[in-house]
């Protein structure tokens, strides 16, 4: 691998006092070898055959600060939105799938937006989850998860951020596809099948940008220092 990943990976997570780790997002023809496939029981499909061993693939990002594991497209079938923006399904083949219809009736989002979603645009064989620190494989994407002030941190360290909004999970088609560090607000889709705090934002970061990044959020640091050192010593005239 080119990059000392498990550095990066420690130096990303204390740049921003991350409470969860960075996880590295890998898409590939098939599943690096010895890296186990994600194992949990497929449950039974429902009407328009949808079924996968999580409820969307937002979820991955959960299992993947705590292990590495492969998936196939079999195993995000269960949201097809998530589908789409990784590539294992175009949007005539998820069309008529009845998540997507829920998503239409409510208005949480209209027909002619969807079209416009940055997706994946290589079918995958493969996407490998797992700890940034202890990847085996060269990663794709870097993503982890902040709160408003690591957003701010953020934001400070990469000019012109860009910021998107629902669905989440297409910051990762953005970083892979695009070349652009894209962080994310959530939705409300993916926040209830992740269990995300309320305070919690995502950002992903393309593989060869994660070390210029951290070197400009480290640069920041000194900064950011420096201002609230001076705004707690100012404070202290209206104790």
């Amino acid at each position: 691998m080119t990059e000392n990943w498990s550095d990066l990976s420690a130096r990303l997570q204390g740049a921003l006092a991350l409470s969860a780790p960075p996880i590295a997002i890998t898409f590939s023809g098939a599943a690096p070898d010895g890296v186990a496939a994600f194992d949990a029981p497929m449950p039974d499909p429902l009407a328009d055959g949808r079924t996968g061993r999580v409820p969307a693939g937002c979820v991955f990002w959960i299992h993947g600060a705590e292990r590495t594991f492969s998936t196939v497209k079999a195993d995000h079938g269960n949201c097809s939105v998530g589908s789409l923006t990784h590539g294992f399904a175009t949007l005539d083949e998820v069309a008529g799938n009845g998540d997507v219809a829920a998503l239409l009736e409510t208005g949480w989002v209209t027909m002619d937006v969807v079209p416009q979603i940055p997706v994946v645009t290589e079918r995958p064989g493969a996407v490998t989850y797992g700890p940034l620190a202890d990847t085996p494989v060269e990663p794709s994407v870097v993503l982890f998860r902040v709160n408003g002030k690591q957003m701010m941190v953020l934001s400070d360290a990469v000019p012109g951020l860009r910021i998107e909004g629902k669905p989440q999970c297409h910051i990762v088609a953005i970083a892979k596809e695009q070349g652009e560090i894209a962080a994310s607000v959530g939705c409300a889709l993916s926040r209830v099948r992740t269990g995300m705090a309320a305070t919690e934002m995502t950002c992903a970061i393309p593989a060869a940008k994660v070390a210029e990044v951290i070197d400009a959020i480290e640069t920041n640091a000194v900064a950011d220092a420096a201002v609230a050192r001076y705004a707690g010593e100012d404070a202290l005239r209206f104790a």
